[in-house]
């Protein structure tokens, strides 16, 4: 049990093991890993749509990529490895068909209830939407997880009410207007439950390893997957002209502060400190091998400076729960940022690009107003019931809103079609 308590072993339904050799954060993996939700994901966008390609990463891959991470990162700073891993396999079950892009949709469309968001979705989810076990009253409680698991994978611990201002620009240009939150409000029970002990708005350690990993994960591999589509060229950061119009990317979309003299010195290290590719992708074995060396350097450069900082300042002791605060130092998250805008500006805010975002969104919103007016009956059986169920317009909505968000991109497109 290491230094996790009983609390931290507590489900919200008691259910003895069925096999008692196994730890109750083992269960909680393999019940993820089992879930429906996890393997929808594959055929869900991660940056460009999982068909387009038979290389790209969708959000499954990605996932997998991450709870890896996580798990080696965790590991190295005495987190229980089952508990940062199930969060990492978690923490993207929220996104709805086409990824962020169908989240910014799904939020303009649902403000009567509540509005939208990614990972308040997964603890609904986790907690609610996923069958595998059913409380005393009937009620589903979703995987029902253990509190540390649940609380791992809760990256914003607040509700839509205390979600700070949202900041950036989406790849259209228009401003961020999605607010970053955890939870529902008809989720606040089981919210209320797992943060027993925890401080108002403060993350255990296992949700900022998990959060760490996302963007080493997607920082890096998103380049690696621009750079093969050959949508990103490696030696543009050697131009200082194509350096300029990438910095002003990284400042809309994740450091607005940031000045051009700090980036060119992160890039100059990076260029310096890796194994970065000298000539362009030409799609050989030497050129995918060459590749695969960075991926390999910036991940465990990234891991290994968030190890070191985090052990300088709390000394080389088991860290759990709420017994520390992952350190993260300035030049790993300017590093991060150079890598995240890189993709940025010549993936996501491609012209073609945008066209596509737009058509999705339409997508998304019509199939919410279509089910709206085609009632219950064109919903999924047990999407359905919680329909009959709901006692307001805004329940409904909130329904309605979960069977959407259940959908991969493929299945929002042919039910889109088929309810037209």
């Amino acid at each position: 049990m290491g230094t996790y308590d009983a609390a931290a072993h507590e489900r919200w339904v008691d259910e003895p093991p069925k096999r008692p050799e196994r730890t109750p954060f083992e269960r909680d993996r393999a019940r993820l890993v089992h879930s429906a939700a996890l393997r929808r994901l594959a055929a869900k966008t991660q940056v460009v749509g999982p068909q387009t390609d038979d290389f790209v990463r969708n959000r499954l891959t990605h996932t997998l990529e991450v709870a890896q991470v996580a798990r080696d990162l965790g590991r190295t700073l005495g987190c229980d490895p089952d508990v940062v891993e199930t969060a990492a396999l978690a923490h993207d079950l929220g996104h709805p068909p086409f990824g962020h892009n169908g989240e910014r949709a799904l939020d303009e469309v649902s403000e009567a209830c509540g509005g939208f968001e990614g990972n308040a979705q997964t603890l609904r989810i986790l907690t609610r939407l996923e069958p595998k076990t059913v409380a005393p009253d009937g009620r589903s409680v979703g995987l029902n997880l253990t509190r540390a698991t649940l609380d791992a994978s809760t990256k914003y611990p607040w509700p839509r009410a205390d979600a700070p201002d949202p900041q950036g620009v989406h790849a259209d240009g228009t401003t961020r207007a999605v607010r970053k939150f955890g939870v529902y409000d008809d989720d606040l029970d089981v919210f209320a439950w797992l943060r027993v002990g925890a401080e108002a708005g403060v993350r255990c350690v296992e949700a900022q390893v998990m959060d760490v990993a996302d963007d080493v994960a997607y920082s890096v591999h998103d380049l690696e997957d621009g750079v093969v589509a050959r949508r990103i060229d490696p030696g543009a950061l050697l131009d200082p002209a194509e350096r300029h119009q990438v910095w002003a990317t990284v400042r809309d979309w994740y450091l607005p502060g940031v000045d051009d003299a700090e980036l060119d010195e992160t890039a100059d290290l990076l260029l310096a400190g890796t194994s970065w590719p000298g000539t362009p992708y030409d799609g050989s074995r030497g050129a995918q091998a060459a590749l695969k060396n960075l991926t390999s350097d910036l991940i465990g450069l990234f891991c290994t400076e968030v190890r070191d900082a985090t052990v300088e300042k709390h000394g080389d002791r088991p860290l759990t729960r709420y017994a520390a605060e992952l350190v993260v130092p300035r030049r790993t998250e300017l590093a991060i940022a150079v890598l995240k805008g890189v993709a940025a500006h010549y993936v996501m805010r491609a012209d073609d690009r945008v066209a596509v975002l737009e058509r999705q969104r339409e997508v998304v919103a019509e199939l919410v107003s279509l089910l709206r007016l085609r009632g219950p009956d064109a919903l999924a059986p047990a999407f359905r019931a919680d329909f009959d169920a709901a006692g307001s317009d805004a329940a409904r909505l909130r329904v309605v809103v979960d069977q959407v968000a259940s959908l991969t991109d493929a299945s929002a497109v042919a039910w889109h079609a088929r309810l037209r």
